[in-house]
């Protein structure tokens, strides 16, 4: 079972069958379980599993979703990491599909989903991502999934439309979207949060779980770990900080050891 504050690390996929950088599924599952292993042999609680390598990304709502072969790889990979490891996983499909998301979550026993846009509306190097709450949740009843959803705020790599009020946007996101966690991170992958910013949300959603996804390491692990309810890390447990390289094990112990289990400030 998740452990009360989980530590998760990001499984990120090479390129998956539809895109044209595509190599093989074998290689694809070879680097995904030598990371996983990695993370299990570091202590982190579970992993989120992620098709980090199809960009460019389609938006992934009712117009523009993932073709098909992208939540079949990603369940495929999530189950087989839990068989492997026994480690709790989780489902983000890139850019914007939760319907995807959530069925891989489904068929693979994930105990997480990952929405980067669950409200409000974000332009994004797709353009206009718009949440979809309302369809998630219908779906997610008729699915019977019982995991959480974690859904981002301020979501990295956007910019909200005009009018945008970060206050009542979280209240609202805590409050009317269905989600059961929201997600906070820096403007681009593994720049981390502002902690004004985290404790500015903090004060405005009460006791609402506030997860860190992304920029956590070993430098700011004292001052973002007690202030959060889970935090998801990729590239600061990278060899060499890189986003692109396989997860160095040595990296993913000292930030293990640098956020250790236990009550929230």
């Amino acid at each position: 079972m998740p452990r009360s504050r989980p530590l998760l690390g990001v499984v990120h996929l090479l390129p998956l069958p539809s895109t044209r950088r595509f190599a093989s599924m074998d290689a694809v599952l070879q680097r995904a379980l030598a990371d996983a292993g990695a993370f299990a042999k570091g202590g982190f609680d579970g992993v989120v599993v992620e098709n980090f390598g199809d960009a460019p990304f389609h938006r992934g709502d009712a117009a523009d979703p993932v073709p098909p072969d992208v939540p079949a790889a990603l369940a495929v990979v999530a189950s087989e990491i839990r068989r492997r490891f026994a480690l709790p996983v989780a489902i983000n499909c890139l850019r914007n599909d939760g319907i995807a998301a959530l069925g891989a979550a489904a068929v693979a026993g994930a105990a997480w989903v990952r929405v980067n846009v669950l409200t409000a509306a974000y332009v994004t190097d797709q353009g206009l991502v718009q949440g979809e709450a309302a369809r998630l949740a219908a779906y997610r009843k008729q699915l019977g999934w019982r995991g959480e959803l974690l859904a981002d705020h301020f979501v990295k790599h956007a910019t909200p439309l005009a009018g945008f009020e970060p206050i009542g946007s979280a209240r609202d996101l805590a409050e009317r979207s269905g989600a059961d966690g929201m997600v906070l991170s820096g403007a681009r992958t593994g720049a981390p949060v502002d902690v004004e910013f985290l404790d500015t949300m903090r004060n405005a959603v009460g006791s609402f779980p506030l997860w860190i996804g992304s920029g956590l390491d070993v430098d700011n692990a004292a001052e973002l770990w007690p202030r959060c309810d889970g935090a998801i890390v990729g590239t600061s447990v990278k060899r060499g900080g890189d986003v692109a390289a396989p997860v160095d094990a040595a990296r993913v112990r000292r930030l293990r050891r640098a956020c250790p289990n236990g009550k929230r400030r």
